[in-house]
């Protein structure tokens, strides 16, 4: 990743590695969004009942509500597997979706050795969020945030990692 020219306080960056091939990372992250993802991140109606990330440049990037809701959080800005991706997060600090709001989420992944990937997040121009720019940076820099979403990412790459005979991520769902 390469750093950003930024004033101090208006990004976070956290990174992971992962026990999986660069591939593998990427398509864990992008295609299989939904099956990592936390259920309680979420700002619709009823529960959670999916998350997608459209694969490609332009696309989409949402979640839908057991309860037929559908909310946007905003669109891919760059597709480039399995080393990058641009995420434009267009939620608001209350977690509402705000078309005239834009800050960026990039995710590379950087292959270390065989099966053995870091994935480093950058979440930048949080000063867009005005005054609740302290507030949303505490809360993306924190466990509960980008930090610990991570760390699930991580695992379930991990444990799907069908280089090492593991079970493979069809559908959402694991196969044996």
């Amino acid at each position: 990743m390469t750093p950003t020219k930024q004033p101090p306080g208006t990004f976070v960056r956290t990174s992971v590695t992962v026990k999986a091939t660069r591939e593998h990372a990427f398509t864990v992250f992008t295609e299989h969004f939904d099956t990592w993802w936390p259920r309680s991140h979420y700002n619709g109606t009823g529960e959670l009942a999916q998350v997608v990330l459209e694969p490609k440049a332009g696309g989409r990037w949402y979640a839908r509500g057991t309860d037929g809701f559908l909310g946007d959080w905003g669109t891919v800005l760059t597709w480039d597997p399995p080393a990058r991706l641009v995420l434009a997060w267009q939620l608001d600090a209350e977690f509402d979706y705000n078309p005239h709001l834009v800050t960026e989420i990039e995710v590379t992944f950087t292959e270390l050795g065989p099966h053995l990937t870091l994935v480093e997040l950058e979440h930048r121009n949080l000063d867009r969020f005005g005054s609740a720019t302290n507030k949303m940076r505490s809360s993306f820099g924190s466990d509960n945030g980008w930090t610990g979403i991570l760390r699930i990412f991580a695992e379930r790459a991990k444990a799907t990692d069908i280089d090492h005979g593991q079970p493979a991520v069809r559908g959402g769902l694991m196969d044996g």
